[in-house]
């Protein structure tokens, strides 16, 4: 041990990378599918938890309810059902990307695709399934890890209700992801009660600017390089590699190509877009509106569940807050993601224009508690926070939550001197 020291100077972490190298960039590969790496969550790091939920006195809308009722309006009252991306959903939730990771293609995220039918709330499907675990059709025998997420899905969903959303990355476009599923008898379910959405994924909160990653074994590593970058990243002597994918490359004009290619080529299914915490989200998010995308999701920098190196989850990217507060008042359908569990912090991302909020890390945890029953009591517990939130506010309707429904306090992050409209990025001003 050298004699050398600096007081406060990170001579831990400097030692650890002298001897480890590229490894120290990510988390600690044995941990790789039995932990999930997304950003930390300290308790009021986030602008948007030191928001206070702050009632009225005089509630007009209780008022009208009272006289529709003829009875005094209780919590029970309250309607959480919405439309979200095109689809009705029976609670303003839905449970985000899961993809070819070991805890999304796996057994947990079939046990949560049953959950997510049951409680009647659009599942998404994340990048990578196809490349990764293949594609076998509807009719074949063995079922590929993408249809059985599926199929658990529709046996659980009630009709009517709910839908399913397939991410498409670069590589998926390779596999002609869409093209498959779109033509599968296995989906025309879907498209026949028009619960089929495609989204078209840009980036997410985990690791903005980046495509996904994975740590995949030797020999899985030799079958995926023909189709993605595999280099090594753990030492010489670990057979373990770094998987990973391209972001794909966007600009205003191939944003609206690529929802015009969506619309065209698949005009039963509906047209999202994912964007990552990205500087310029209500210009991204705007432009994807007005060239006809259903929906808009943006991930917060809290987002995420992909394996990712460590200083993308602790520095870069907007918090959620900041995302919907360039955003401004939503043109169109806007879902919000971003270290979401309970109901305070969903309805104030609700009432700062979202539709519905993401359930990912708190979904895949909740379905590890009980593989069974999990999710369905986890979206239970926030449902009755957000009747109860809602109805203390004198609302009884999601899309009657508004901004008005905030106080920031001295110092957070929005106050009456920056209203929540402003959005300097739009205008290509430095925040």
């Amino acid at each position: 041990m050298s004699a050398l020291s600096s007081p406060g100077f990170p001579e831990r972490e400097i030692r650890a990378r002298a001897r480890r190298g590229t490894a120290e960039v990510f988390p600690d590969p044995d941990a790789y599918g039995t932990e999930l790496h997304g950003p930390g969550m300290a308790a009021g790091a986030d602008a948007l938890d030191r928001a206070r939920i702050v009632p009225p006195v005089f509630m007009p809308e209780r008022l009208e309810q009272l006289i529709e009722l003829a009875r005094e309006p209780e919590f029970g009252d309250v309607d959480l059902t919405v439309r979200t991306g095109g689809f009705t959903a029976s609670l303003p939730l839905y449970l985000s990307a899961f993809g070819s990771t070991r805890a999304g293609s796996g057994d947990l995220a079939v046990r949560a695709s049953r959950q997510a039918g049951r409680l009647g709330i659009p599942m998404v499907i994340g990048e990578n399934m196809v490349p990764v675990h293949g594609y076998r059709r509807g009719a074949d025998t063995a079922r590929s890890a993408l249809l059985a997420r599926v199929d658990a899905y529709l046996e659980a969903a009630p009709e009517g209700v709910g839908g399913i959303v397939v991410q498409q990355s670069t590589e998926d476009a390779d596999s002609e992801v869409w093209n498959l599923i779109y033509s599968d008898p296995a989906t025309r379910p879907l498209l026949e009660t028009g619960r089929l959405a495609f989204e078209l994924k840009t980036g997410q909160g985990a690791k903005p600017g980046l495509g996904g990653m994975t740590v995949v074994a030797g020999d899985e590593a030799a079958q995926l390089a023909d189709r993605f970058t595999v280099t090594e990243a753990f030492g010489a002597d670990d057979e373990r590699r770094l998987r990973c994918a391209t972001p794909g490359t966007f600009t205003d004009e191939i944003l609206r190509q690529q929802l015009r290619f969506m619309r065209n080529n698949f005009p039963k299914a509906r047209t999202w877009v994912k964007f990552h915490p990205g500087r310029d989200i209500g210009h991204a998010a705007r432009t994807a509106w007005a060239a006809g995308a259903d929906a808009v999701t943006v991930d917060g920098a809290e987002g995420g569940t992909g394996w990712a190196p460590r200083v993308f989850l602790d520095q870069v990217g907007l918090p959620l807050a900041e995302c919907l507060r360039r955003i401004g008042r939503p043109e169109g359908c806007l879902l919000a993601s971003g270290g979401m569990w309970e109901g305070g912090r969903a309805l104030r991302a609700l009432a700062l224009g979202a539709g519905a909020v993401g359930l990912g890390r708190a979904a895949l945890i909740a379905v590890d508690e009980d593989p069974d029953h999990g999710l369905v009591r986890l979206a239970e517990s926030i449902a009755l926070e957000l009747r109860l939130l809602i109805s203390a506010l004198g609302k009884y309707a999601v899309g009657a939550l508004a901004p008005e429904d905030l106080w920031w306090p001295e110092g957070g992050h929005v106050g009456a001197r920056t209203p929540l409209s402003a959005d300097p990025a739009a205008a290509g001003a430095t925040p």
